[in-house]
């Protein structure tokens, strides 16, 4: 039936009744707050590169999960930044390392905060990349040994979710097995299952010091041309033992989020990187547009391409701002 029996606009007369019908819905239930932990002690410095995040040491780190807490997040993904580096990143499974004091910190003072943990070696290697390097190359299989190390230590400090960012083959089934030899069957792995190779990870390659010392990661980041691709990736890292799967970055591969929601039953991560998140900060900080309509917007379209899980810098600001976005 057409016009004017049908008219559309009837049901977008006023914010209560767009509330009322409204298909797509963010909660704070969604969201993910990326961290910082370097070495030290009281530091909490502003990142350069991110506006409104920062570094934090592992004492401070504390209070600011508390915070994340109160205002109802449910999780914080925590990327280290070690005090020494060397050729294999041997501090990332360190038990005193940076990572590992903040998770116990962490569960310690909040522990209900879900604590999630980023598992890659670019951090700590002093070559940048993600893994180990063979004549000029990250060599998959010693990598994914280490990779499980990492987060099984990450485990054995408190850490309630594993997920490895480093897009070695493999990788998951390593990790799994790690786990469960240990007697950690039930930790969840949150993998990073489609992870391209994009330009959109700057600010944060600045903000984790983790820019590669030569070359870059397209070796074993995915092509941003691929698509049937990233979901064979997914589908493999099912297979091995993935409970939840990501797709990284979001907002230039909505696309992928919505053709892994229409294929697979598990959760769906989308991690709204450092350069989507610094759009919105530079054009609003130009007085180009309203910085919160702007991010309410992003997130969701995240959640209406079919992601569960939205990973942002966001996330405190959504928070405070969601029982007012109409």
């Amino acid at each position: 039936m057409g016009f004017p029996k049908t008219r559309m606009r009837r049901l977008r007369g006023s914010a209560s009744m767009r509330r009322l019908v409204r298909e797509t819905t963010v909660s704070v239930d969604d969201l993910v707050y990326p961290l910082f932990v370097r070495e030290g002690e009281g530091i909490k410095e502003p990142i350069k590169s991110m506006d409104g995040c920062f570094h934090f040491s592992p004492d401070t780190i504390v209070a600011e999960a508390a915070e994340v807490a109160s205002l109802g997040i449910p999780a914080v993904l925590l990327f280290g930044l070690p005090g020494e580096k060397d050729e294999i990143g041997s501090q990332a499974w360190a038990e005193n390392g940076v990572v590992q004091r903040a998770i116990r910190g962490i569960k310690k003072e909040t522990p209900d905060l879900l604590v999630v943990t980023d598992v890659c070696l670019c951090e700590f290697t002093d070559h940048g990349h993600c893994g180990v390097i063979k004549d000029g190359k990250v060599d998959n299989d010693p990598t994914c040994e280490l990779l499980a190390k990492m987060a099984l230590s990450h485990t054995q400090a408190g850490a309630d979710i594993v997920a490895p960012s480093d897009m070695m083959d493999g990788r998951v089934k390593y990790i799994r097995e790690a786990l469960e030899e240990n007697g950690f069957e039930n930790i969840p792995i949150m993998s990073y299952a489609a992870k391209y190779a994009s330009a959109f990870y700057g600010p944060f390659r600045d903000a984790a010091e983790s820019a590669p010392a030569f070359g870059d990661r397209r070796t074993y980041q995915m092509d941003a041309c691929n698509a049937d691709e990233a979901m064979a990736e997914i589908a493999l890292d099912i297979e091995e033992g993935a409970d939840i799967v990501m797709v990284k970055p979001a907002l230039a591969y909505m696309d992928i989020i919505y053709r892994a929601r229409q294929r697979f039953d598990c959760p769906i991560a989308a991690y709204n990187v450092s350069g989507e998140y610094m759009m919105v900060k530079s054009s609003a900080a130009a007085g180009l547009s309203d910085e919160e309509a702007t991010m309410m917007e992003v997130l969701t379209s995240l959640k209406r391409a079919g992601a569960d899980i939205l990973i942002t810098y966001f996330a405190k600001d959504a928070a405070i701002q969601l029982c007012n976005y109409k």
